[in-house]
């Protein structure tokens, strides 16, 4: 298994939310059919090239080796929590690659899709994230016009909703820092480029989704080349699990 950078956490304040434009909604519906000649290689326990570990931070890993493509994902054993105090409700994901092979491929995080199975088995494209903080950026004005309506109205809450507004503009800003700086882009995979990794975002807005379950179960799914490699796991990995988180020094 290979070594990660530094994985960065997104903040998670309690926030105000926004409402999702409809691009970032999506609706319930089955897994697509299997396109013929493609093979599936799925993490399962024990199995050879499947690991799992606890980072001292308070992560899960997902190691998935095939051949000379090896595919890591990361979640943060509190994700479940953070996803709700997010300016935008969205489910985040650490994803490494590496290539060991002698040729050359594409790597794209575009065909990626998360299923949240514990909630109709809800699918999930994964966001571009140039996109994504674009909205973010476009929807901070806005927040702001509406924050100055509610002054107007209710004069005597200035102070409050002003602190509010601030609060807030300060996490979105954050929030399109991280995304812009961290958002896995698409690469091109070869023998002197041979890692990649960064962050992958889901949205998690959708009637369908309601409160988190005690264990929640999700498929990670991700095509490359004539493969698809498929991460389940679980948030917890095992009901009642918990993942303590080791102070910095």
């Amino acid at each position: 298994m290979f070594r990660f950078p530094v994985i960065h956490a997104i903040c998670a304040r309690p926030i105000l939310l926004l409402v999702l434009p409809a691009s970032f909604m999506f609706a319930a519906g089955p897994a697509k059919r299997q396109p013929p000649g493609i093979s599936v290689v799925r993490w399962t326990e024990g199995a050879p090239g499947s690991t799992f570990s606890r980072t001292p931070d308070g992560k899960y890993v997902y190691d998935l080796k095939n051949g000379s493509i090896e595919i890591a994902i990361t979640i943060d054993s509190q994700e479940l929590e953070k996803v709700r105090h997010r300016p935008l409700p969205v489910f985040a994901v650490r994803l490494n690659a590496q290539y060991s092979g002698q040729q050359s491929f594409e790597l794209s995080p575009d065909p990626i899709t998360l299923e949240f199975v514990s909630h109709y088995q809800v699918i999930s494209e994964v966001l571009d994230p140039d996109e994504l903080a674009r909205r973010i950026q476009n929807d901070i004005d806005s927040v702001g016009d509406e924050t100055e309506h509610e002054v107007r109205k209710h004069p005597e809450k200035k102070q409050e909703q002003e602190s509010l507004l601030q609060s807030h503009l300060k996490d979105m800003t954050e929030l399109v820092g991280f995304v812009s700086l961290y958002g896995l882009r698409g690469t091109t995979l070869n023998h002197d480029n041979s890692a990649t990794g960064g962050w992958i975002f889901f949205s998690a807005n959708s009637k369908w989704i309601g409160k988190w379950k005690s264990q929640e179960q999700f498929l990670l799914r991700m095509p490359v080349e004539d493969r698809i490699f498929e991460f389940p796991f679980a948030l917890p990995p095992r009901k009642g699990d918990m993942s303590l988180r080791r102070r910095p020094d």
